[in-house]
């Protein structure tokens, strides 16, 4: 079993098979319009646009499961995400990432790559964990997916390399990326 395997439906409701991109490197991150960690927007859509005619992809699942923070319409979200930041790489449709009615691909996808913490050197990272051990510990447990911009790494086969936390920037990606193309 690989990526290859799911579907899921764009940000226009088509359902798509994730096949079409077998042979890529992709990124696959859980996304938000009104989080702290939006701004990756940014960095994601540079570094897709440095390695996409390498064979690199990135491809974003807004989600609302993380403290309300991506309240709009699929229609809304796309809309933000162009104005915002020029978003081009593909997006999909609201998706749960964690929980009972979590997709399958990120049931996957945490099964594939569990949780090891958040790197305590990270100023981010920390007051992350903080907020989430005060405010709803129980996101904590288990291999779910914990916040908001979670990041995914998959090779040109399909396979999960590695999993990055929130705190990450996406440039900071960049020699995990270079090495797989």
């Amino acid at each position: 079993m690989s990526v290859y395997s799911f579907k899921a439906k764009n940000i226009r409701g088509k359902e798509e098979s994730l096949s079409q991109y077998e042979g890529n490197v992709l990124l696959i991150v859980n996304t938000a319009s009104e989080c702290g960690f939006t701004a990756q927007y940014s960095d994601l859509q540079k570094l897709y646009e440095k390695y996409k005619d390498r064979g690199f992809t990135i491809l974003g699942f807004p989600c609302n499961q993380f403290g309300g923070q991506e309240p709009g319409s699929n229609e809304d979200v796309n809309t933000f995400c162009q104005i915002n930041y020029g978003v081009t790489f593909p997006l999909f449709e609201k998706t749960d990432v964690r929980g009972e009615g979590k997709h399958p691909l990120f049931a996957y996808l945490s099964e594939q790559a569990p949780f090891k913490g958040f790197d305590p050197s990270n100023s981010e990272a920390k007051m992350l964990s903080a907020f989430i051990e005060k405010e709803q510990p129980e996101l904590m447990e288990g291999n779910d997916i914990k916040w908001n911009f979670t990041k995914f790494l998959i090779d040109r086969k399909g396979n999960v390399v590695n999993r990055f936390e929130s705190p990450v920037g996406p440039l900071e990606l960049e020699p995990a990326v270079e090495s797989l193309l």
